[in-house]
C-alpha cells in the first residue's frame, strides 16, 4: 500500500515537471545554470552517501523510455539510481572541485558494480573538470522540500 502511494506521488511529480518544462527556453536555461554552483546558500539537503562513484549515460539512450516512463534526454538534469524513488531530487557534488548539480531520479541503474549513480551527460559535464573522464568521485545529498 505504501509503495503504491509513493509510486502515484512520484508519477504526479514527474507529470508536474513535464508541464513545468514546457515554459520558455530562456527561463529554463537560466535556471539550469544556477543549479551548478560551488555554494549551497539556500539549498536544504540531507546527506545520503559520501565518496561514491558517478558515471554518465551514453548518447545511444537518447529517446528511449526510462524505468519511470519518461523519455530519456541527455541534455536534461536527470539521473538513475538503484533505490531512490522516482522524482527524488538529489544534489551531486564532485569531490575534486566542489562543483555540484541538482538532478531528478527518473531511471534505475547503474548496473555496474562500484557505481552509485548514473548522471545524464549534461549533469556530468556540468560538474567535471575533464570531459574525457567517464567517472567521478561524488557525494550525494537528498534535496529537502
Amino acid at each position: 500500500m505504501k509503495f503504491q502511494k509513493l509510486l502515484i506521488l512520484s508519477c504526479l511529480f514527474l507529470v508536474g515537471l513535464t508541464f513545468q518544462s514546457c515554459g520558455s527556453s530562456k527561463s529554463t536555461t537560466s535556471s539550469k545554470k544556477s543549479e551548478v554552483s560551488k555554494s549551497t546558500s539556500n539549498l536544504k539537503t540531507k546527506s545520503y552517501k559520501k565518496k561514491v562513484v558517478a558515471c554518465y549515460y551514453h548518447d545511444k539512450f537518447n529517446g528511449r523510455k526510462t524505468a519511470s516512463g519518461a523519455t530519456f534526454d541527455n541534455k536534461k538534469q536527470t539521473a538513475a539510481h538503484k533505490k531512490l524513488p522516482f522524482g527524488t531530487e538529489v544534489k551531486v557534488t564532485n569531490r575534486a572541485n566542489g562543483k555540484w548539480v541538482r538532478v531528478i531520479i527518473n531511471d534505475r541503474g547503474p548496473f555496474v558494480r562500484g557505481r552509485e549513480i548514473d548522471l545524464s551527460k549534461k549533469a556530468f559535464m556540468d560538474i567535471t573538470d575533464d570531459p574525457k573522464k567517464g567517472l567521478l568521485d561524488v557525494d550525494i545529498e537528498i534535496v529537502e522540500k
